[in-house]
């Protein structure tokens, strides 16, 4: 057995669920005359396309417009808008996500921020009852849990400035489905079922969803004709059929008609933000990543670099989770600290991502003692729930896209606007929207991330690319606050030679600061490590229940082959390759 499957067994990451074969490519080195190594030769270009999303629909309808001569960002909108058509539980038009880009004819590596805003209206205090606590149910159900949607704008952001295609080709397959239905599945109907209270308190959501009678059941046909039309008026017109005329019009009736307040200025106004990504390297990768309204990648930065200083894979089990919980720990501390809306908040990036920062959180690290969360000051920021969704594509020009995009919630805000088929997002529940009280997911924020007038709340979305002389990966997840180290596994995984699909199926561990436990996956960690991580005074929750949905796709310059990687945790995700010598899981 290879070193790295050695290394990561010790760890307890590798379940029996991991096929040893697909560790095979790749292991070859090409020898000289002389029997020494000699210099891999390394392709220019893949050989193909390759998508790794949640859904096969939306792989489907991505690897069909690669066929018509799209590139990987038109594909990136036929993913997109097609997840937001099988996957209202996860994202929509309705909510917003981000887009890390590659283009290969420039170089350039840019990151498109299409995270919902605030309304005027939203206010810290039309968040209190009477009594001055916060209204739980008004932060995440109805209207006024709803941010500005970024996500339309978004894909039309996409297809105007880095596409092949025009946009009505790209939203072809979407508007398609949308209108004929595809087949409920199992997480859909009993999503539905879990937030039916609350969605059945919505004219436009009944109409939809108990269009038949009865809510959806796995296996029949889910049909979306509003949402199609919806589609078809972006597709023709761009922005302005989203945030301006019939649509908009209609997603101000719907807010007002329950009782909330939106403007038509803050629709029309909504822009998409195209932000320089935080850029670091870690033992020979080129780690490129979401950078704020994004908390992924400034913590993604300090974790890699601390662990920097330690040979992982001569650890053993027990002090290789130490210093992994230690990192994790430590940067969560800061997200919470420091982040947010950089339009609105000055933030020490610099400082935070520097490797001198990293050395001194690293000498606070005892190699045998846990540091307990207390002693490192401060409170929790918000974060998604694992509803989110991600996609992963790379194309034959070298062009990739690494992709997350939510609602929020389980079916978001549970509103959909009538006649429109757009389900609201709860993105303002992700504000600290009173000081020091915890949200949804039972944590806190403080100022940086409180709410005003087109301000973007707080995320952890981290979609990834990570290169090397010899190998490009594109990757990330959904997951709330488990996002971030899901993507961080990932990258430890491929650094130890990993393929795609063991990175997706890779059991987790994950620290986030408060509260103060490893949480571990089954099968993530054995029974010896947890005696070992608890003797040095570290609490584990071994045995949690599975979470996250990680896509990843890799480039292989050396044999010149694609693979990806879709979580089995999801049984509807799917990989899409096109080209020759690639490899589908």
């Amino acid at each position: 057995m290879r070193v790295m499957l050695r290394t990561l067994a010790t760890l307890g990451l590798l379940a029996s669920m991991l096929p040893l074969q697909a560790c095979a490519q790749g292991d070859s080195q090409a020898r000289s005359a002389d029997g020494s190594p000699a210099s891999p030769r390394v392709a220019a270009h893949p050989p193909g396309a390759a998508i790794a999303s949640a859904h096969g629909l939306s792989t489907d309808a991505g690897m069909e417009i690669i066929a018509q001569g799209g590139n990987a960002f038109d594909a990136a909108v036929a993913v997109s808008s097609t997840l937001s058509v099988v996957e209202p539980i996860s994202s929509g038009l309705g909510g917003g996500g981000f887009f890390l880009l590659h283009d290969a004819r420039s170089g350039r590596d840019v990151f498109v921020d299409a995270r919902e805003t605030a309304p005027a209206a939203a206010t810290p205090e039309a968040f209190l009852d009477a009594n001055g606590e916060l209204d739980r149910d008004r932060s995440v159900n109805g209207p006024w849990s709803a941010g500005i949607p970024g996500l339309p704008a978004a894909l039309v952001h996409l297809a105007e400035q880095y596409g092949q295609l025009p946009l009505s080709k790209s939203l072809a397959p979407a508007i398609r489905i949308a209108r004929d239905g595809f087949p409920v599945y199992e997480r859909l109907a009993s999503g539905y079922e879990r937030r039916r209270e609350v969605m059945e308190r919505y004219r436009g959501s009944r109409e939809l969803f108990l269009a038949d009678g009865d809510p959806p059941k796995e296996g029949e046909v889910f049909r979306q004709p509003d949402l199609a039309r919806t589609l078809e008026l972006l597709a023709e017109k761009g922005h302005d059929g989203f945030y301006r005329g019939d649509v908009a019009g209609k997603l101000l009736a719907a807010v007002a008609e329950e009782g909330g307040q939106w403007e038509a200025g803050e629709l029309a106004g909504y822009q998409v933000k195209e932000r320089a990504p935080i850029q670091f390297d870690y033992r020979g990768w080129k780690v490129t990543t979401a950078p704020p309204p994004s908390s992924g990648g400034v913590a993604m930065a300090e974790i890699l670099q601390v662990l920097e200083g330690w040979d992982l894979g001569e650890l053993d089990a027990v002090h290789r989770t130490h210093v992994i919980a230690e990192a994790m720990r430590r940067a969560y501390r800061d997200r919470t600290l420091y982040l947010g809306d950089p339009d609105f908040v000055e933030m020490p990036i610099a400082r935070l991502t520097s490797l001198d920062y990293a050395a001194g959180l690293r000498a606070g690290i005892h190699p045998e003692k846990a540091t307990p969360s207390d002693l490192l000051p401060g409170q929790l920021a918000p974060l998604e729930d694992e509803e989110t969704t991600h996609f992963s594509i790379i194309d034959a020009q070298g062009n990739r896209v690494s992709a997350t995009q939510t609602v929020n919630l389980l079916y978001g805000s549970g509103m959909v606007a009538p006649g429109t088929g757009v389900l609201l997002n709860n993105e303002m529940d992700d504000f600290a929207l009173r000081p020091g009280t915890p949200n949804a997911f039972g944590v806190m924020g403080y100022d940086a991330n409180a709410p005003e007038p087109g301000k973007r709340m707080l995320s952890s979305m981290t979609p990834s690319f990570i290169e090397s002389d010899d190998r490009v990966a594109v990757l990330g997840a959904p997951g709330g606050s488990r996002i971030i180290t899901q993507v961080l596994l990932g990258i430890l995984a491929y650094d130890e030679g990993m393929s795609p699909q063991e990175v997706a199926a890779l059991p987790r561990i994950h620290h986030q600061w408060m509260p103060d436990t490893i949480a571990a996956e089954p099968g993530a960690l054995d029974a010896a490590t947890v005696r070992g991580l608890e003797a040095m005074g570290h609490t584990v929750s071994a045995g949690e229940r599975q979470w996250g949905n990680l896509q990843t796709v890799s480039w292989d310059k050396r044999n010149d082959t694609l693979e990806g990687g879709t979580d089995p945790r999801n049984p509807v995700g799917k990989v899409g390759i096109s080209g020759a010598a690639s490899k589908v899981p």
